[in-house]
């Protein structure tokens, strides 16, 4: 044998001996797809993101739907289960809330699970995870070149944003590329033929879950009209429904939208709950104007206000809740709630407020500021500990029933839980919550426990889990450290972590970069759904911009 074959047979056998290494080496491969899947369950989730990468097999079972859902479960779900009233007094065990495949819906996650649709679980686990960090994109989408007078309204729903001004109208957004702009409609003139009355004041979205692909939209004007709108997103059709005649109320202050009420707060404090026409929402018109199911004037709001809807079974429960003076120039809230059957009939008018003992009402020690509507009243809690009022007139207020948040000029906000029983109805003792670094400008609380707050310079955009109310001794310790929340911070796709939002540069952020002068939000406007948060911008300037932070 000559020494170029011996070398060659050597390198050959060789070859054999680490092929079959390999093949020994590598008994996972030999497994049942059953098996493997039982051994991955056991793995955390980053050995499972990273098995993936491994082969097209790996890739499919790694990415099974069931170990995300567990994934999914054991890190988001199972510790607010942990958390339910009860649980802990009855002595249950934490090792007794396991995990079922069987199980679809979860407290409230049953928004997860819809018919005709499969849950990407590695998505869900995703976005809940860049939510816990902050970590998000960042976009911007210039919208006008001024500002409008009344402010720009901007509402976010279903990955649709929805902005309306006197100058423009009212505009829906896409909030990914490449069309941003999808649609327009100009609000018409009034009666006298002119656009003095078209000033938008207020805007809502209906938050009933229909499951529709049409989005209802309601706005208030300058001159106490409300209009009815609804934009179809397979056609991205805008169309008008119904515009209501001019009322001598005033400007429709604040709107909210559960189909089929309607529930409108004008400047003379007319609170007025309407019945909408229930057809189909892909009619050019209404069938029948609404009709008006009561009204009632209150005399103890101060602005800023909010409204509310809860439809249930039985009946609907409407809503304000408003800041109010007290004593010694502290400010506190209070809250109207008023129960009616589905034809319209008053069960229950209730008034309570979180003035502390101490702190009185000026409305209640006026002796003159009664509603008109004659029912139930809860007098002022008080509290056996006495708590440091809110010297600050609170810039915004969000309600989503249980939750109450009011933000502040001094850098805080204030949490109140609400309790609404048939015997009571009380607003609990406000936490304090503590993390901005500059004037708190607006804030949005959902129905889920989510806050998002945003700073008068839109610098500093924060993330708050509000659920329980931070009941436990440790949640307050951590809300009066400022850990409670996450600052919003843009993930870089370069690869050199997280930057804050104001640092990164997109578009129409690089001339907003280029300026000395910071940007600020406009009225503290703020909204987010399940994966983005809108905030809108706007420069010393005049310019305005939509900014979207992405999560998904």
């Amino acid at each position: 044998m000559t020494k170029r074959k011996w070398i060659e047979a050597d390198e050959e056998r060789r070859a054999d001996n680490t092929r079959k290494r390999r093949r020994d080496d590598d008994r996972l491969s030999s497994l049942s797809d059953e098996l493997i899947l039982r051994t991955l369950s056991f793995l955390p989730v980053a050995n499972l993101a990273t098995c993936q990468r491994l082969s097209h097999r790996f890739y499919t079972l790694a990415g099974d739907p069931q170990l995300w859902k567990s994934a999914y479960y054991q890190r988001f779900v199972r510790p607010r289960a942990s958390r339910i009233p009860g649980i802990r007094e009855h002595g249950v065990p934490s090792a007794a809330l396991f995990y079922s495949s069987r199980i679809s819906k979860w407290l409230e996650d049953e928004h997860l699970v819809r018919r005709g649709r499969e849950t990407d679980w590695k998505r869900q686990y995703k976005l809940r995870h860049n939510w816990s960090r902050g970590s998000c994109d960042v976009k911007e989408i210039k919208i006008a070149e001024r500002p409008s007078l009344p402010p720009m309204l901007v509402r976010l729903h279903d990955d649709i944003i929805i902005t309306a001004d006197d100058i423009h109208g009212l505009r829906t957004w896409a909030t990914k590329e490449p069309q941003w702009l999808l649609a327009t409609l100009e609000f018409s003139t009034d009666s006298g033929g002119n656009g003095t009355g078209t000033a938008p004041t207020s805007l809502a979205i209906d938050t009933s879950k229909n499951g529709s692909h049409v989005i209802r939209i309601a706005v208030g004007f300058i001159d106490g009209r409300f209009g009815i709108y609804t934009f179809n997103q397979l056609t991205q059709a805008l169309v008008g429904q119904y515009l209501h005649a001019a009322s001598a109320n005033g400007v429709i202050s604040a709107v909210a939208y559960a189909s089929p009420y309607l529930l409108t707060m004008t400047e003379a404090h007319l609170l007025s709950v309407y019945l909408l026409d229930s057809g189909s929402a892909d009619r050019s018109t209404v069938k029948d104007p609404p009709r008006l199911l009561s009204s009632l004037k209150s005399h103890t709001t101060w602005p800023p206000l909010t409204l509310s809807i809860r439809v249930s079974s039985g009946g609907i429960i409407a809503s304000i809740a408003y800041a109010l003076p007290t004593y010694r120039s502290s400010w506190s809230v209070g809250l109207q709630e008023l129960r009616l059957t589905t034809e319209g009939t008053i069960i229950q008018s209730r008034l309570t407020s979180a003035a502390n003992q101490g702190f009185t009402p000026l409305s209640a020690a006026s002796g003159s500021s009664t509603p008109e509507i004659q029912g139930d009243s809860t007098p002022p809690r008080t509290f056996g500990r006495r708590q440091i009022p809110c010297l600050t007139k609170p810039t915004s207020l969000s309600y989503s029933h249980p939750y109450l948040l009011a933000s502040h000029p001094d850098n805080t906000l204030t949490l109140y839980l609400v309790q609404s029983t048939d015997k009571e109805l009380t607003i609990g003792d406000g936490i304090r919550l503590w993390g901005h670094t500059s004037s708190v400008s607006g804030a949005h609380v959902g129905d889920r426990g989510k806050a998002v707050s945003a700073s008068a310079h839109g610098d500093e955009i924060r993330v708050w889990e509000l659920e329980g109310g931070l009941r436990s001794m440790s949640s307050r310790r951590r809300a009066a450290a400022g850990d409670a929340s996450v600052q919003i911070r843009s993930e870089n796709r370069a690869g050199m972590g997280t930057q804050p939002v104001t640092s990164v540069a997109t578009g129409y952020s690089t001339a907003l970069l280029g300026s000395t002068e910071a940007p600020s939000t406009t009225n503290g406007f703020v909204s987010f759904d399940e994966e983005k948060v809108v905030v809108l911008r706007e420069k010393g300037y005049g310019s305005q911009a939509l900014v979207v932070f992405d999560f998904s």
